[in-house]
């Protein structure tokens, strides 16, 4: 039973390791999905005056999505690799291909939240209904009264109308909330088929087999795995014997004492050798054997990011 369990969490481990993106893509959107029912419920309220429902609903739609997709992007590290490959090397070694990949990544990652925002926004439709009340046309309304304009069809989303009104102010809800989550059904259903097309354009490109390529995933979240964790180590021997020297002595616990021990730290890494560890990376062979990473180049003692008599670059980025 013990095994039997024991394989049971093995296999769970190596399934969400190989599906870590499309998780936290999943955990993005339930979290979005719970910022939005928590503003919808707590933050939104409807000003229910002409000129100023139609500017709230749009925001109220719009500048979360904005917001959440300047989060993802600023939370990707492609864009910080971009900023320092743009800034020690310049963009010389860009292809249009390998351009539109790693901002088509980019985007693409960083759009989940605000899509998502802007499906449930459209599905629950107040803040649609909010913007668009005072423009459905009175004419378009059965026995609608003919002294009354746009100043009361703004109040309808705040149910503060005359009681005549009443049944004019149930269908304008309505028609409008149709609209809205006939949109939203269109989002979710165009986002669908791009994701599917991506997809499948992504894995016809693609230079590596099926298995190369969840190789070289497996590889590159070791690799990040292990470097932070390294880093951490190191940054944190490195701090204690400072510290150290400028005091005499340094107060560490019975595991940071066994770390000092374990791993002498003699210093620093240089800056070329940070810089050439930094950056985008476009995937690259030499010699017929791949490099799967800038760390793993420098490692083989591979220069440069473009293709070289030795060397063949493929236009594939890291996803």
């Amino acid at each position: 039973m013990a095994a039997l369990i024991a394989e049971n969490f093995r296999f769970l481990s190596l399934f969400f390791k190989s599906k870590d993106v499309m998780i936290f893509n999943g955990l993005v959107a339930l979290g979005t999905v719970g910022s939005e029912e928590l503003f919808s419920v707590v933050a939104f309220n409807c000003p229910c005056s002409p000129a100023h429902n139609y500017i709230y609903g749009l925001a109220a739609i719009g500048v979360p999505a904005l917001v959440l997709f300047l989060i993802g992007v600023m939370w990707n590290n492609h864009t910080w690799n971009l900023v320092a490959e743009c800034h020690k090397r310049g963009t010389k070694n860009f292809s249009a291909a390998a351009t539109f990949l790693l901002f088509g990544s980019i985007m693409g990652r960083a759009s989940v939240a605000p899509i998502t925002w802007s499906v449930i926004s459209l599905l629950r439709g107040e803040a649609y209904i909010c913007a668009l009340s005072e423009f459905v046309k009175p004419s378009s309304l059965d026995k609608f009264p003919a002294d009354y304009g746009a100043e009361v069809l703004a109040k309808f989303p705040c149910r503060d109308v005359p009681a005549n009104l009443t049944k004019f102010r149930d269908e304008v809800s309505r028609r409008l909330r149709y609209e809205s989550q006939l949109f939203g059904w269109l989002l979710i259903g165009i986002v669908a088929v791009l994701v599917f097309l991506t997809k499948c354009l992504k894995h016809c490109c693609s230079p590596l087999s099926y298995r190369q390529e969840a190789y070289w995933a497996q590889y590159r979240s070791n690799e990040d795995k292990l470097f932070r964790r390294t880093a951490e180590v190191h940054s944190r021997i490195l701090a204690a014997k400072n510290v150290k020297q400028f005091f005499g002595f340094v107060a560490l616990d019975k595991e940071e004492k066994e770390l000092v021990q374990e791993f002498p730290v003699e210093g620093v890494q240089p800056s070329p050798q940070w810089n050439a560890i930094t950056g985008v990376y476009i995937y690259r062979e030499n010699k017929g054997f791949p490099l799967y990473s800038r760390l793993h180049k420098w490692a083989k003692g591979v220069e440069g990011n473009g293709p070289t008599p030795e060397g063949h670059e493929l236009l594939f980025l890291a996803s």
